[in-house]
């Protein structure tokens, strides 16, 4: 008998939720341009601004400070080349920022500070306290990148405690929330973000579609030109389809929040048997999101894993999605000092359709997998190793 097959792969893209497909085939059937006046305009530009407000309500932020945007890409860039716009000279990114963060920051001719993160994957604020207190104004205000929740590990970055130390220095917070948003609860002003970004497709909504807000002390500059769409902020016609979408998935998100929040005991019981046969969890000690495993096997290589694991119908990932198909060793986990497991490091990520069923059939995929490549080495893999 075929068995089913199981998405844990969430954090790359998750599942398209039935209300935000029917809002897009709605969306679809209206047609018009939300720049327009007449019925067909006005229709579109009701269902853009709906979705405005559907999308702020789950990351608690005025509605008028939402730009809507292709995709969480664009909202980093947007947030990073404005604070540079408005005469940042020097960066501050933590070693564990998404590569959109980090290739941004690279290229716009300025100098960039890596913000350490400790053995459990958490902001080392003191290394910042100690940074923000020797800044040189020559270097502009400080503009400092720190992520909400990691992408591979599900670490929780102590963001509101960056953001006191940042605003103290005048400086401008940028979050990216993209894979926290609709996993735990956002509330982009009570963090101190100055700007925050989140992305439509990590909350099962359509890949193509995110948004960016903005704080008082933030000035943004258009780097997209046209006809003054979004306030004037980023040109080009709105992407009518892909919003309604987006407010609907952010909708049923905010909704679900308490409900993911209890799935944690899923993932916890998986990592307990995977720990017995080796597995270190990464970023165990820290705060982490409900529906990631980042775990490392010695021995056990990533790929090997993923390959295995896909072939039994089960889809996991190998650090970042977001690295043209690749499977590399994580700099995610180098900067918490697991170079040496990195590339024996997968991703398990549930989502909001995710049930306990389905960790229960990757636990006994994988173990089918280990077992299959301890045969083929002739050599126990079991070891005993500390958490971390």
């Amino acid at each position: 008998m075929t068995r089913p097959t199981v998405y844990l792969d969430h954090n790359a893209t998750a599942v398209v939720r039935p209300e935000a497909r029917a809002a897009m085939a709605h969306a679809l059937e209206v047609g018009g341009n939300p720049s327009s006046i007449h019925a067909a305009g006005r229709a579109a530009r009701a269902m853009v601004e709906q979705a405005r407000d559907q999308v702020a309500a789950l990351i608690a932020a005025p509605a008028s400070t939402i730009v809507f945007t292709s995709g969480g890409t664009e909202a980093n860039a947007i947030a990073i080349e404005s604070a540079v716009a408005a005469g940042a000279k020097r960066l501050i990114v933590s070693a564990v920022e998404h590569d959109s963060v980090q290739e941004t920051s690279r290229v716009l001719g300025v100098a960039v500070e890596v913000l350490p993160v400790t053995a459990s994957g958490e902001a080392d604020l003191a290394w910042l306290t100690a940074r923000l207190a020797a800044w040189d104004p020559a270097d502009g205000k400080p503009f400092v990148a720190l992520m909400l929740a990691n992408n591979e590990t599900g670490v929780i970055q102590p963001v509101a405690e960056a953001a006191g130390l940042v605003r103290s220095a005048d400086g401008w917070l940028h979050v990216d929330a993209i894979q926290a948003a609709g996993k735990i609860g956002v509330d982009s002003r009570a963090l101190g973000a100055d700007t925050l970004s989140i992305s439509a497709h990590k909350i099962g909504g359509p890949q193509g579609v995110g948004a960016l807000t903005f704080g008082p002390r933030a000035t943004l500059s258009r780097r997209q030109h046209g006809g003054g769409q979004e306030r004037g902020r980023r040109g080009g016609t709105e992407n009518v389809p892909g919003i309604t979408s987006f407010g609907a998935a952010a909708a049923e998100a905010l909704k679900g929040l308490t409900e993911y929040q209890g799935r944690a005991g899923w993932r916890d019981a998986v990592a307990e048997r995977l720990k017995a046969d080796g597995g270190v969890v990464m970023g165990e000690a820290a705060p982490r999101l409900p529906n990631t495993l980042s775990i490392a096997t010695p021995g056990f290589p990533a790929d090997v894993q993923v390959m295995g694991l896909d072939l039994a119908g089960v889809m996991v990932s190998a650090g970042s999605a977001c690295s043209s198909g690749k499977v590399k060793a994580s700099t995610v986990l180098e900067a918490m000092g697991q170079g040496e497991l990195a590339g024996c490091a997968i991703r398990v990520s549930g989502g909001w359709d995710t049930t306990e069923a389905d960790w229960d059939r990757f636990l006994e995929a994988w173990s089918e997998a280990h077992t299959r490549h301890a045969a083929r080495h002739a050599t126990p893999l079991r070891q005993t190793v500390g958490a971390v």
